[in-house]
């Protein structure tokens, strides 16, 4: 007994560790945000804005923002429309090669981001199509769809057949049916869905390295090109509104999933 207590005492122990390790330079990172000097240091000399204002004057990151936030929703609005519908005939339909168009759809989850971004780029070059911010919207969307894909199927198996089957008994069309019944009963799974697809977009740096254009950089490929030159302050105020809002969206997919999952 004495044994087993203290090999889960290590494991808990080595636990803190990792989880130390791994959050530690994500906490210095927010913390020197808010650093008044040129150069970080601890213990800090003071509490200042200065650097979220300076960069709220960029109007380069500012660019980048602006081309993130879009760039994320689109993602999400079209991983959303291919997704469900995808995942209604998955689940509710038998036919020929479903089990092999499912499996292709998700295939992108499984294969390193750096294989499928030079994939689609040497793809555009064969075709002889420059870049822009439509490949870079597909690469998202091809990059995100196999999570809503899968959310929004382990919702579906979940939702009995006999509610659709029992609204069809009664009179109602299969469009009827599936905005009373079906869509109600997935709203939580697609809100998930929508969420975790503009999070995945909003933070992905190493796909999006081969498919942006100058003219279409994102925050992340930002932040990358400014530790290549140097290493300034606003790379911290930059990090930290970064980390709040990738933190933020799936607890709010969460939250949101929970309270609409109560409701119904």
């Amino acid at each position: 007994m004495k044994r087993f207590f203290s090999g889960w005492s290590l494991i808990k122990l080595y636990t803190l560790v990792v989880y130390v390790w791994m959050f530690t330079p994500i906490v210095a990172v927010v913390l020197l945000a808010f650093n008044p000097q040129q150069f970080g240091s601890f213990p800090m000399e003071g509490f200042s804005f200065k650097w979220f204002v300076k960069l709220s004057h960029n109007s380069t990151i500012l660019d980048a923002f602006k081309n993130s936030l879009v760039l994320g929703s689109l993602t999400a609005v079209f991983s959303t429309a291919i997704g469900v519908p995808a995942a209604m005939a998955f689940i509710r339909y038998d036919f020929r090669g479903k089990d092999f168009l499912n499996t292709l759809l998700i295939a992108p989850i499984m294969i390193p981001e750096v294989v499928l971004g030079v994939a689609l780029l040497l793809f555009i070059r064969w075709l002889q199509q420059p870049k822009s911010f439509a490949l870079l919207l597909i690469g998202h969307v091809v990059l995100t769809l196999p999570y809503v894909l899968l959310i929004v199927q382990a919702r579906l198996v979940g939702i009995k057949k006999e509610y659709e089957e029992a609204a069809l008994s009664l009179g109602a069309n299969p469009f009827q049916t599936f905005m009373d019944i079906t869509l109600p009963l997935l709203a939580p799974a697609i809100l998930a869905g929508m969420l975790f697809a503009f999070t995945i977009s909003f933070d992905d740096v190493t796909a999006t390295l081969f498919w942006a254009s100058a003219q279409n950089q994102t925050v992340p490929v930002k932040i990358f090109g400014m530790l290549r030159n140097s290493i300034s302050p606003e790379i911290n105020a930059l990090g930290a509104v970064m980390i709040v809002l990738t933190v933020s969206t799936p607890l709010l997919a969460g939250y949101l999933t929970r309270r609409f999952a109560k409701r119904k």
